[in-house]
């Protein structure tokens, strides 16, 4: 098998770890918030907690990256994490368990973004959609497994074994990942020359000395700031799904316990085939059409179809129903979440790790929002429907927000050498 294709399964099964460490926390939060008497506020603080931190370090992160590489950063994320993970499983009260979460938002800040990197330095710029796509995939993936395995393993080995096992994992992987990858495919042991010499022919991001970026660059660039308020609607959305789903189905939909794990997984489930149809169909449009109608008019109709299924899922009674609409919600947001992070990258260029910070900070932001403003709502209007109508509208605004991004112009200081933003053939 091809170096850059075995990349691709070890980023997987790191996506897939990422959401099982990420979502468990939610898929057992009724055991954890009864053991520990909290409250619904304390419970959005505690959720808040990790968006924040993970957003405040997304860009000194993506500067870390662009700067020392992929390899060393994401090993010190990925263990740092996972020491967090452990961590949470000896959680003894409200403080104890939000300062364990700030920090694992601060480690895990910036994982994307790098794996982003890796992707730019490892594959041609057309495969960059797809390759994209199949990551995020895995990360639903994980997504999927997180409520039916910390479901299960809390009823064998209590909750805070959840975090035991998982944290575990972690360790594993980044123990792996140092030994084996390398920043530059020449590198690695094993590979091909004729790999190689298809890959540095067909990208359009090489490992360089980097200088520190002029930030009025960036924040002069319109469609970054495009980019940064679509992906800030995009994850109010999101992490709908990962915080307060689990409470929302079992507290305002009355699903008993004993049906959750199945009806928190479907959406993960459609949201796998959401990624991968949302990278390919980027990449096939990009050929076609180009990189500013393949990545804006996918992106667009992913999320502004995502925020209608959520406000009609919200509306429809009948709970089976519903929930498919729900599902068919983050699936169409998934359609678009690789073509936003292939996005980042296309403008970024050299750039690519500060400018896919920059957009993860700005889409932390509104996960920390979502969370915290959906427990305040629920405790001043005691209906879990209206949160989830405010944030499909968002998503929308989100979705309307790519007719503002333009791929094709990458991002560049005044010395930096002009870059194109994709190649279009392989």
């Amino acid at each position: 098998m091809k170096k850059r294709y075995q990349l691709i399964l070890v980023f997987v099964v790191f996506a897939i770890i990422t959401y099982l460490d990420r979502n468990s926390i939610s898929s057992v939060g009724d055991d954890i918030t009864r053991e520990l008497g909290l409250s619904d506020q304390q419970w959005g603080l505690i959720l808040s907690a990790f968006s924040l931190a993970y957003g405040a370090f997304e860009i000194p992160t993506g500067l870390l990256v662009d700067k020392v590489g992929p390899r060393k950063t994401l090993f010190r994320i990925v263990l740092w994490w996972s020491v967090f993970t452990l961590l949470t499983g000896l959680a003894t009260g409200f403080y104890f368990l939000l300062i364990v979460r700030f920090l694992f938002g601060a480690g895990e800040a910036g994982a994307f973004p790098t794996v982003s990197v890796a992707i730019a330095r490892w594959f041609p710029s057309i495969e960059r959609g797809r390759i994209q796509s199949i990551v995020w995939m895995g990360s639903r993936m994980g997504g999927a497994m997180a409520p039916i395995m910390s479901i299960q393993l809390a009823e064998s080995f209590g909750w805070r074994g959840v975090f035991y096992l998982f944290g575990g994992l972690g360790l594993m992987w980044a123990a792996y990942w140092f030994w084996w990858f390398r920043d530059e495919p020449r590198d690695i042991r094993g590979i091909q020359a004729d790999e190689v010499e298809l890959i540095e022919s067909g990208r359009s991001i090489k490992h360089t000395s980097h200088k520190l970026l002029a930030w009025k660059t960036v924040f002069g660039n319109s469609s970054i700031w495009a980019l940064m308020g679509m992906y800030h609607c995009l994850l109010y959305g999101a992490y709908f799904y990962m915080s307060w789903m689990p409470k929302y189905l079992q507290n305002g939909r009355g699903i008993p316990k004993s049906q959750l794990g199945w009806m928190v997984s479907l959406p993960f489930v459609l949201g796998m085939a959401g990624c991968l149809i949302g990278g390919f169909a980027s990449d096939y449009f990009v050929k076609k059409r180009g990189i500013t109608f393949g990545r804006r008019y996918v992106g667009m109709f992913g999320l502004v179809m995502a925020g209608i299924c959520m406000i009609a899922g919200s509306l429809i009674p009948d709970t089976s129903i519903a929930i498919i609409f729900l599902g068919l919600g983050l699936a169409f947001k998934d359609f678009t979440l690789p073509v936003a992070w292939s996005a980042a990258t296309d403008i970024g260029g050299q750039h690519a790790g500060a400018v896919s910070g920059t957009m993860g900070l700005a889409g932390q932001l509104g996960s920390a929002i979502m969370a915290t403003a959906f427990g305040y709502i629920l405790q001043a209007t005691g209906s879990y429907e209206l949160p989830v109508r405010l944030i499909g509208g968002i998503v929308i605004l989100g979705g309307l927000l790519w007719f503002k991004i333009d791929a094709s112009q990458q991002l560049r200081d005044e010395t930096d050498q002009p870059q194109p933003a994709t190649e279009l053939t392989v």
